[in-house]
């Protein structure tokens, strides 16, 4: 039970951070639907259902870091942090500003940080780098679907 909490934490920020993003982009989602999209675009209820399962994924992976209480516990977690800002503004970047290109980049940087952040995960706890890798799949993805909306909507 004393871990509980600290998990519970954990999953609040991940799932805080994915809420967030989605209530601010919230009104863009129409706009997205009219969009050219690449071969490969899944329907849109697929979104929230995937970013949900990844969210809760970072978090038990974090949590478990945490938990480690590894030397590079805090580099780990660092990284952490620092992909979860890149996760969040590229939600803004590419929905409300529409700035596809600049989200591609962004989006690039964002799966660095997050491969850093996995493999830094793994040293401390080999279950929480390995919960990292549906992200880092999902985010190339992304990264696809990010390059197609730039190129087919010019």
């Amino acid at each position: 039970m004393a871990r509980a909490k600290p998990l519970a934490v954990s999953l609040g920020i991940s799932l805080g951070v994915g809420g967030l993003s989605a209530l601010l982009t919230r009104r863009s989602m129409e706009r997205y639907a009219f969009l050219d999209q690449p071969p490969l675009a899944p329907p849109g209820w697929v979104f929230p259902v995937v970013w949900t399962a990844l969210f809760i994924l970072m978090g038990v992976a974090a949590y478990r870091v945490w938990a480690s209480g590894s030397p590079v516990r805090d580099r780990a977690l660092g990284l952490y942090a620092a992909q979860l800002a890149f996760n969040f503004f590229w939600t803004l970047i590419f929905f409300n500003a529409g700035k596809y290109g600049l989200a591609l980049a962004w989006l690039v940087v964002l799966w660095g940080l997050i491969l850093a952040a996995a493999l830094e995960f793994h040293k401390t706890d080999a279950l929480a780098g390995k919960l990292m890798i549906p992200y880092l799949i999902w985010v190339a993805f992304a990264g696809y679907l990010n390059g197609g909306v730039w190129l087919l909507n010019r």
